[in-house]
């Protein structure tokens, strides 16, 4: 990827099993979901028809934010080019989204981390997605170990929002300005939540959605704009040493260049703080458990 001034290794995410997506779902959802059983009204609210290769995608999203998730651990900052799929609950999907991939690798990293180090690892979720997390939200709303934010349209998808740890309801039309000022009093409430208990691994859903150009966004956020959020985001992340795993989320611009030239400009602003952690490379999808395994070896 000449375009971002160096080498960026591009991997092929293996499946999730269904061993790790039941982390976060409930077994019958998993079962019913990889089997063809969804009912018409489950399919509906999902929004895709089921296939095969539905289910082969939605195993290697989730696979590649478990990637993502253990390259950060590693290395500082990680990018996966899909996910974000936060509107699917435990127990069953919805908005284009089958399996939640924030969700299921929360958890594992909790016990990846768990086993290899003993530790308990606290977990920050950064929804900039426009529309709610509440999946994600849902999933979370009864585990102290994970903070969940969302940044969202108020007008928008879901119609019945769950309830985030900290949520920001923002109105229809809202501009760079509005915006980065709602991102920096959020993320200043955080940090004043959480106090000295910072988490070890961030996930941040970097979705183009809140662009001008988006058919489903309602908000009027610039290309720079949304770069400038995403480089706040990093920034403070770094700052406190947090690790991020990264996703693109959603975006449905009217036209796909677009919507493409956001999401690579995340991609870019992740490369940027990248280059500001002092790591050696990292074997992706190496868990922490093979890790420690070599270094006693």
């Amino acid at each position: 990827m000449t375009e971002l001034g160096r080498d960026v290794q591009l991997l092929e995410a293996p499946p999730a099993s269904d061993g790790e997506l039941a982390l976060a779902h409930s077994p019958a959802h998993v079962h019913d979901v990889t089997q063809g059983l969804l009912s018409t009204k489950a399919l509906r609210d999902i929004g895709l028809p089921w296939s095969p290769a539905l289910i082969e995608r939605a195993r290697r999203s989730v696979g590649a934010t478990i990637c993502a998730a253990r390259a950060a651990l590693h290395d500082g900052v990680a990018v996966q080019l899909a996910g974000g799929t936060h509107h699917a609950h435990a127990d069953r999907g919805a908005g284009f989204c089958v399996f939640n991939d924030i969700a299921v690798a929360a958890r594992l990293m909790q016990a990846e981390v768990h086993r290899a180090k003993r530790s308990l690892l606290r977990v920050l979720v950064i929804d900039l997605d426009v529309h709610q997390g509440d999946g994600t939200a849902a999933i979370f709303a009864d585990d102290s170990t994970v903070f969940t934010l969302s940044i969202h349209g108020q007008h928008n998808f879901p119609v019945r929002k769950a309830r985030s740890d900290l949520d920001v309801e923002l109105p229809d039309g809202c501009d760079d300005g509005a915006y980065l000022l709602a991102l920096d009093e959020a993320l200043r409430t955080v940090w004043t939540h959480l106090g000295s208990a910072l988490p070890g691994l961030a996930f941040y859903l970097a979705g183009a959605d809140p662009h001008e150009g988006d058919r489903l966004g309602r908000l009027k956020l610039s290309q720079d704009g949304l770069a400038e959020r995403d480089r706040r985001v990093f920034d403070a992340l770094r700052e406190r040493g947090i690790p991020v795993a990264v996703t693109m989320a959603g975006g449905y611009g009217v036209d796909i260049d677009t919507t493409v030239a956001v999401h690579l400009r995340t991609v870019a602003e992740a490369l940027r703080s990248a280059t500001l952690w002092a790591s050696p490379p990292a074997h992706a999808c190496e868990s922490p458990i093979d890790s420690m395994k070599q270094s006693t070896a």
